[in-house]
């Protein structure tokens, strides 16, 4: 079982969201850097790291903190965030980024989602973001009608290899993660899945590891 601690980001900054809402947004002192040697100190052996202001599209990145931290530790990071271009995915495999998150593009462009799997293979995963089991996008600020479970097995179609699940409603609320969804994913994809949100204890990263 693969470990992965979060970063989220929002103006150079960790902070985290309380089910995805911006509005509820609690800053922490901890530069972003300097948390992620922390994990890796700690014995993280990978990193998760979002861009919040790119996911929102709200005309910032924060792609020179993420340069820092890929060059400041020596395990692999992955990151996501406002990835809707090759250019994207191109610019932060450049700053040493190991693997990059596709979201909201994979539902909005398939054929553009199914080249870039094909052209990058295991560099790329699929983030799958959903409240009471419905895709969510654009920095889970919009809706849609389509069910997860149905995305996850059109993501593996198109030839992605690794889901990151993430349930909305369990995110940044340090309750538990949605064990039921991931299970559901894993079962009808066939795909290896990361679980995303609530996940605040060892008992809970136990629970988790019983569903491998």
């Amino acid at each position: 079982m693969l470990f992965i601690p979060a970063i989220d980001i929002i103006d150079g900054r960790c902070v985290r969201l309380e089910q995805g809402d911006y509005e509820k947004e609690k800053r922490y002192d901890n530069d972003p850097v300097d948390q992620a040697l922390l994990f890796q100190d700690q014995g993280a052996g990978y990193i998760h790291v979002i861009d919040l202001d790119a996911a929102k599209g709200a005309g910032r990145e924060n792609r020179q903190v993420i340069k820092k931290i890929a060059a400041s530790v020596s395990v692999p990071i992955e990151v996501g965030g406002g990835v809707r271009k090759r250019d994207d995915i191109a610019a932060l495999l450049d700053l040493g980024v190991e693997r990059v998150i596709l979201g909201t593009i994979i539902v909005k462009d398939e054929p553009f989602s199914m080249d870039m799997a094909e052209e990058f293979g295991p560099r790329l995963a699929a983030g799958i973001d959903a409240r009471d089991g419905l895709v969510r996008v654009s920095g889970w600020l919009e809706g849609s009608s389509l069910e997860a479970v149905a995305l996850g097995c059109r993501v593996k179609d198109m030839g992605f290899g690794l889901i990151i699940y993430t349930d909305i409603s369990k995110d940044g609320m340090l309750e538990g993660p949605d064990l039921e969804g991931v299970k559901n994913m894993a079962w009808e994809t066939g795909l290896p899945v990361i679980a995303s949100g609530g996940v605040s204890c060892i008992e809970d990263i136990k629970t988790l590891k019983e569903l491998e």
